[in-house]
């Protein structure tokens, strides 16, 4: 079914300066003092997530400081009444635990409803290469275990809010589901990010994500075209009529800015097919592995020292 290409308006959350208007009380100026306690203490009680506790800072990269904790029955993700196939919920992430904090949540409840089989991995960057959102995915694939035979490759900002969304296993070939008619912000004819669900069959058969891509962007465009070339066909929703408000978009980019920098030859390299590159050579190592759970929520914890060809990539430095 095809939309209209009108781009409508990203809905954000503005301030309310209410409060603050008018002339300043003594009343005002004590509920506001109120106010910033009561914050206070909450940000010191859950500082990663609504169940955790902030260790000492050792490290300029720290793995997500997350108190462990037994997860839930198995049944509240993993009924196998609900069907044979199991989803692997890869995120890529780096430091955007206010994100994670609403995404976790948010999307077991959403694929609870939905009857579908899923475990959460939170792919956690925390070496000092730029952020490489293609390898943290490579990653997830590979540590996503035997006991799920799909993935879904999904952004930590973008949550669905269409019920009629369909997160089942994609069985003829990948499913888009963030397609250009109704991801808020991109809307290419080739685009493929946001949520791609792909069977792991299929993924292996793409030799998984090229691993050249340091820094925001141009992952996915690449990943298209490894798509065509493995001869697989491309799904994506029909009959949603949500349009650009099928998703929410939670990313503030006046708080989190995107690495976009292009150093050295990247500008030209980032056009390229890499044609060997992928889960072939992924270089990796699982620095630790936690158990635990966001506002009941249970989800894997995987922090992750990416290495680097600095030969073949040297902008993966940060600059």
């Amino acid at each position: 079914m095809m939309y209209s290409s009108r781009r409508k308006p990203v809905l954000y959350f503005k301030e309310d300066r209410r409060f603050l208007s008018g002339k300043c009380t003594v009343y005002k100026l004590f509920g506001l003092c109120m106010v910033l306690v009561v914050v206070s203490l909450i940000l010191l009680q859950f500082s990663c997530s609504g169940d955790i506790s902030t260790p000492q800072q050792q490290q300029q990269q720290q793995p997500c400081p997350v108190e462990t904790q037994a997860a839930p029955p198995a049944a509240a993700a993993d009924d196998p009444t609900w069907g044979p196939h199991k989803l692997a919920l890869i995120i890529p992430f780096r430091e955007r635990f206010e994100e994670l904090l609403v995404f976790v949540p948010f999307m077991h409840t959403f694929l609870n409803k939905k009857n579908i089989r899923h475990r959460i991995f939170v792919i956690n960057q925390v070496d000092h290469y730029r952020f490489n959102r293609a390898s943290l995915i490579n990653v997830g694939y590979m540590e996503s275990g035997n006991d799920t035979d799909y993935l879904a490759m999904h952004d930590v900002d973008l949550l669905p809010l269409n019920s009629a969304l369909d997160y089942g296993f994609p069985e003829e070939g990948p499913f888009h589901v963030a397609s250009p008619e109704l991801h808020p912000l991109y809307h290419y004819k080739t685009y493929v990010g946001g949520i791609l669900l792909l069977t792991k069959k299929h993924y292996n058969m793409c030799n998984g994500m090229s691993n050249r891509f340091w820094g925001w962007g141009r992952e996915d465009d690449e990943f298209y075209r490894r798509l065509r070339k493995a001869g697989l066909q491309l799904f994506r929703p029909s009959g949603i009529t949500t349009g650009y408000k099928t998703f929410r978009h939670i990313h503030d980019p006046a708080w989190r800015k995107r690495d976009q920098k292009r150093i050295a030859s990247q500008k030209q390299e980032q056009f390229k097919v890499d044609p060997e590159g992928g889960l072939t050579n992924l270089l990796y190592q699982v620095e630790s592995r936690q158990e635990v759970t966001i506002s009941g929520a249970p989800c894997t914890i995987v922090n992750t020292k990416l290495d680097c060809d600095q030969n073949r990539t040297p902008w993966c430095l940060m600059a």
